[in-house]
């Protein structure tokens, strides 16, 4: 019996193939971009990312304890929620996120990407940064206590002292740091609203003002300039220092910066008035806060919006300067009122919470200024 020859029995044989020496280059060099490319989303990049932040109920708890509390004052039950909202900062000063972190940021609308240049100075540390927000913090709560009380017209004692100038100041080289305010024109400054109006009164013709320097009483002329704002200015950075009639402590830890003392202030107040103000409703927002009760502009608009709906908020109240921020950017079912003081704030709360109105009247950043 034969067998069937195999079909390679007659087959010539062949060297083996040489493979392309451009194809080991291509292959190297793709591992190699593909290497450099992984890296490099990995690098730390100068951008400063900033995404929504926690909340905290002003008139509530923080870890089982009150985040105000008031000794020496009548006080009365609240309800419903004062949210003072936050923004997480990501990159600043002694942080770094990296080149992915970065380009996943700017695919999230919630979140915003800025070059940390634009946010931080070149040589400012973390430490710097940590104090610097201590330090407004603290003076934010002050002035909280200070704009609550005026707007319940409960007296206290605020004194100015000069703690710098601005530049092109009216004043410098005639006043001095550590000067404390005690007269303008013979009139008590009792406060920094007093001194604005008697500025703006003189309407730019020069002032008399008596301070106390080195324990004696001085007294300067010193004629104001008008600033961009439309006031009339000295030019000085003022510090106020606070004599209050009772105590009130704001126990909130590792939030800092000025932002939240409007929403500290309008917690003061209720806390301070009978009835409940929100009518059990949930209210947020943010604005620094001066003495007057005038209520300024913050970082981070958006990304506390976002923050505020996240947390269950139904209105937020939002400084009036940041309203070309705002407007496009409400999420949806939060309703927005516009603010420039403690007492449009409080006017806000009590219409839309106790009085159960549906605020009609009250403006929003889509109305004209």
């Amino acid at each position: 019996m034969t067998q069937p020859l195999s079909q390679d029995t007659n087959r010539p044989k062949h060297d083996a193939v040489k493979r392309d020496p451009r194809f080991t280059v291509m292959a190297v060099s793709g591992l190699l971009a593909l290497g450099l490319g992984a890296t490099a989303v990995l690098l730390p990049s100068p951008y400063v990312v900033e995404s929504p932040g926690p909340t905290f109920n002003t008139i509530g708890e923080v870890n089982g304890e009150p985040l105000i509390t008031v000794e020496g004052r009548e006080t009365f039950p609240t309800d419903g929620a004062l949210d003072l909202t936050t923004v997480f900062v990501a990159g600043g000063p002694g942080q770094t996120i990296s080149v992915f972190d970065a380009f996943r940021a700017w695919a999230d609308p919630a979140q915003a990407v800025t070059p940390r240049e634009l946010v931080y100075p070149p040589d400012v540390s973390e430490s710097d940064i940590e104090e610097q927000n201590a330090e407004a913090m603290t003076s934010s709560q002050e002035s909280a206590v200070a704009a609550a009380l005026a707007h319940l017209e409960i007296p206290y004692g605020e004194t100015l002292s000069v703690v710098g100038f601005a530049p092109d100041s009216a004043a410098e080289g005639i006043l001095q740091e550590g000067d404390q305010l005690t007269l303008i024109d013979g009139e008590p400054i009792e406060s920094l609203e007093p001194l604005k109006e008697a500025l703006n009164a003189a309407g730019g013709k020069s002032v008399d003002i008596t301070v106390t320097r080195n324990g004696e009483t001085v007294v300067e002329s010193v004629k104001p300039l008008l600033g961009e704002s439309g006031d009339y200015q000295l030019g000085v950075f003022l510090m106020s220092e606070f004599e209050f009639p009772f105590e009130v402590d704001i126990a909130l830890n590792n939030v800092g910066g000025p932002s939240a003392g409007m929403m500290f202030a309008l917690g003061i107040v209720d806390t301070l008035t009978e009835g409940q103000l929100t009518g059990g409703r949930h209210f947020a927002g943010t604005g620094t806060i001066d003495s007057s009760g005038a209520v300024g502009p913050i970082g981070g608009i958006r990304q506390k919006l976002v923050g505020a709906s996240e947390s269950g908020a139904e209105v937020f109240l939002a400084p009036a300067a940041n309203c070309t921020e705002v407007v496009g950017h409400i999420p949806d079912g939060l309703r927005v009122v516009r603010v420039e003081t403690l007492d449009d704030a409080v006017t806000a709360v009590r219409t839309l919470g106790e009085d159960n109105d549906d605020g009609a009247q009250l403006p929003s950043c889509e109305d004209p200024a």
